[in-house]
């Protein structure tokens, strides 16, 4: 990757907003530039979740813990995977996915400084505000606790 280009960092999941956002993100700042000529250097980041966090600890089996951790590991992977050939089907080869253990909003925002990035890109559920409460912002904590400029897209409602 070129030196003195910019870093991009984009959370990726399995969500059709997570693709939807790649996808605008490459169409509007890489299409442009041809692909790998672009003023940023990309980096994917796919936020894997601990067993614990999926599984919890009340009532578990030792048994189910590995099954879960290879279920996670295999997601990942097609995750990272996913992302990478949809980056080349747009000519974009210049990229690097990262995988990370942790809560999304965390992984982010520690690969966005990691990186030093100047702008961290997330995807938006559109989730209402009661959901939200419940379920939590990827999008609202990265944009309030993340040290770089923050950019949700938002998928058009259908």
């Amino acid at each position: 990757m070129a030196a003195g280009k910019q870093v991009m960092v984009i959370g990726a999941d399995d969500s059709e907003e997570s693709h939807y956002a790649l996808e605008w993100t490459l169409d509007h700042f890489f299409k442009p530039f041809g692909g790998d000529t672009a003023p940023f250097k990309l980096i994917i980041v796919h936020a894997k979740p601990s067993v614990s966090s999926v599984v919890g600890f009340v009532g578990t089996g030792a048994g189910i813990l590995p099954i879960v951790d290879a279920d996670l590991k295999k997601m990942a992977a097609r995750v990272a995977e996913k992302a990478k050939e949809f980056c080349a089907s747009k000519s974009v080869t210049d990229v690097v996915v990262e995988v990370m253990e942790g809560d999304a909003r965390n992984v982010l925002c520690e690969a966005a400084e990691r990186h030093q990035a100047s702008i961290l890109v997330v995807g938006s559920h559109g989730y209402g505000a009661i959901k939200r409460a419940f379920l939590g912002s990827v999008s609202d904590y990265c944009a309030h606790q993340a040290h770089c400029s923050v950019m949700i897209v938002k998928k058009p409602k259908t």
